[in-house]
């Protein structure tokens, strides 16, 4: 498909206030040159819900062929937190692979990590070898971290590092207050209040891995000296205190140095009223959750085809921590929803009997758009409205992606095309991740991506 040639998608959806939708044509190239509405009338929803009751109203409305399906267009899903780990890491994941599933998810932009790169994106430097190592590789839109690390931390140097990296075109800065990783490791208190006020300079976030390191440190010694190996214990060592305490932290560095904070993969209730309540004193303080996060509970780690593929850090918590969460994304107190993508060789790093060694981490850029539409819009615990904001626009604007995240004139062409009235399980053995393994394995999911558009071009149909 030519990005000069002008294309028309007929008879499509798009989302309009709440759960008002309206059917339009859309003209575009390379970028959306008009979006041209074939009525007026806004239809509710809940009046379409069923496909027959949706079919009888457009026959009231257009000349409409029943045989054809008419599709729900949405700007194409923004991912602000996967880990594709090219250089590096590729054994685990690596960016063709990640473009792919994150395509035939309905993705067409993601933001990718720093600290599963090697080297890792904390200079300039680093970041002109990650650049150059995906030149070529993957048609989905890719922007960048940059991170700070406490293995060779500098002041002097850190602030180079982070104003060069900034005037480069990073998005933010990732850092740790607990971290696993010997290339990546976490920055102490006093570290962070320094990081925050750099970054607070150059107007972008600072992301932060939420977890108490003296919590989770000491109890995971006291686990491993009892030869306590199971799931309980790493989520013990990793419980909702060692979570709310770490964000109560970051509450008060973002008040006293004026950083924009914000928290990756929030697991806990506790830690999201301590959130709310600082955004409601007006501090910059702002988080996301995950799929995971919104859907399974500590009590899935006893079904042993799960329990394995479900380790993440922080672990998923209880049913009332799951509820608020989804609370969270109805009052917008929780920006949008990000898949934390991380794979792995599930043969290799998900199979180990003692649970401290399996590795932690999901690949799921390839059905986050689908599990939001299926557990939260049609389940109504968020509108149709608020389902595009979480999976794109929200983002969009946090990150200011210019010309992303809407379906408006002078936009990138990045749209993807849903059947909101067919459904699909997901089955692992058919996903484009490396890692083929999900504990999502055989949910049936609500919608189906149909088409995804990339700058204008079809690239998955």
């Amino acid at each position: 498909m030519s990005r000069k040639e002008l294309n028309i998608l007929e008879n499509v959806f798009i989302s309009k206030d709440k759960n008002k939708l309206q059917l339009c044509d859309i003209l575009f190239s390379s970028k959306i040159k008009e979006i041209k509405p074939k009525t007026e009338v806004l239809l509710e929803w809940e009046d379409i819900r069923e496909k027959s009751q949706r079919n009888k109203l457009l026959n009231q409305l257009i000349e409409h062929d029943e045989s054809k399906d008419i599709h729900l267009a949405i700007p194409g899903g923004i991912d602000p937190h996967v880990h594709f780990d090219t250089p590096g890491f590729e054994f685990r994941e690596d960016f063709e692979h990640g473009s792919d599933a994150s395509i035939c998810g309905g993705t067409t932009t993601i933001i990718d990590m720093p600290c599963t790169s090697l080297p890792p994106v904390t200079s300039l430097k680093n970041l002109k070898i990650k650049k150059d190592a995906l030149k070529g590789k993957g048609n989905v839109n890719s922007f960048f971290w940059g991170g700070v690390r406490g293995n060779d931390f500098n002041e002097a140097d850190t602030k180079k590092n982070i104003y060069e990296l900034a005037d480069a075109g990073v998005v933010g800065f990732k850092v740790y207050m607990t971290s696993g990783m010997e290339s990546f490791s976490d920055l102490n208190e006093q570290q962070l209040k320094i990081v925050a006020r750099i970054i607070e300079q150059t107007g972008k976030p600072m992301a932060v891995h939420a977890e108490d390191k003296d919590l989770v440190a000491y109890r995971e010694k006291r686990f491993k000296t009892m030869n306590r190996n199971d799931w309980k214990a790493y989520c013990e060592s990793r419980d909702i205190q060692a979570e709310s305490s770490a964000v109560n932290k970051l509450i008060s560095i973002s008040e006293d140095t004026g950083c924009r904070i914000h928290v990756v993969h929030l697991s806990s209730k506790l830690a999201l009223k301590s959130i709310k309540d600082a955004q409601n004193r007006s501090i910059n303080i702002s988080t996301e959750t995950c799929p995971h996060y919104l859907h399974f509970t500590q009590s899935d780690f006893e079904n042993d085809l799960i329990k394995n593929y479900l380790k993440t850090a922080p672990p998923v918590k209880f049913d009332d921590d799951r509820n608020a969460l989804w609370e969270g994304l109805a009052d917008n107190s929780i920006m949008f929803v990000t898949t934390d993508h991380a794979g792995c060789n599930p043969i290799h790093e998900k199979t180990s009997e003692n649970f401290w060694n399996v590795y932690g981490g999901i690949p799921g850029v390839e059905h986050r758009v689908r599990f939001l539409f299926s557990e939260g819009f049609w389940e109504n615990k968020i509108t149709l409205e608020q389902t595009v904001k979480l999976l794109s626009s929200n983002a969009a604007d946090f990150f200011k992606l210019n010309n992303k995240g809407k379906l408006l004139a002078g936009y990138d062409s990045d749209i993807t095309l849903i059947d909101l009235w067919d459904s699909k399980r997901i089955r692992a053995e058919e996903m484009h991740s490396k890692g083929k393994y999900t504990p999502f394995d055989q949910e049936l999911l609500k919608t189906v991506i149909k088409k995804v558009f990339v700058n204008g071009n079809l690239v998955y149909s």
